[in-house]
């Protein structure tokens, strides 16, 4: 399988704004998240084994992260032309197999996975109450086959130094994973 690295935009870098729908076809838009303590986002998609490693662990994480204040949204940006098992409908039934607790929405022209410089799945943003990116990168170092335990100790680093408002001093490391299937 092809390890895909994050690209690792710079910090301080504002959220760029969205508004895709889920797969019943409800709007999820940036906005719709301020008044919370900060935004996780999170590019993903159904078929990728680096999310599917993770996918438990991940819903429960993020569950963990939404009750207190944090918002979530997963993003598939995936070309369903020629990755079917990306789509909605597929990704309709992955939010009830793997229990995601976060809106789950997709991306059909690519350009918001684009405007975040997304790479691969999963790829995490974490961004403050003003939508300033202060956490870019990997869940943990556990990859398919590392046989390294799932922690995700990394992201939840991040997010507890965004949430107590304490600096984070811990090195920041990309994401591996699924190349996005871009549209030629």
């Amino acid at each position: 399988m092809a390890k895909t690295p994050s690209n690792m935009p710079p910090l301080g870098l504002v959220a760029p704004d969205f508004s895709l729908p889920t797969p019943d076809g409800t709007l999820v838009a940036r906005d719709d998240f301020k008044g919370k303590k900060g935004l996780l986002v999170i590019f993903m998609c159904n078929h990728c084994p680096f999310v599917a490693h993770l996918e438990k662990a991940l819903a429960a994480f993020t569950r963990n992260c939404m009750e207190r204040g944090l918002g979530v949204v997963g993003i598939n940006a995936n070309d369903i032309a020629l990755y079917p098992e990306d789509s909605p409908r597929k990704m309709a039934e992955k939010i009830i197999s793997a229990g995601y607790p976060f809106p789950y929405v997709f991306d059909a022209t690519q350009n918001v996975a684009r405007a975040y410089k997304a790479a691969c799945t999963p790829d995490f943003f974490l961004f403050d109450a003003d939508f300033k990116l202060v956490y870019r990168g990997r869940f943990d170092d556990s990859t398919p086959g590392n046989h390294k335990p799932i922690t995700g100790s990394d992201l939840h680093a991040a997010v507890e130094t965004l949430l107590t408002h304490t600096p984070n001093a811990r090195e920041q490391f990309p994401s591996i994973g699924c190349n996005i299937k871009w549209k030629l």
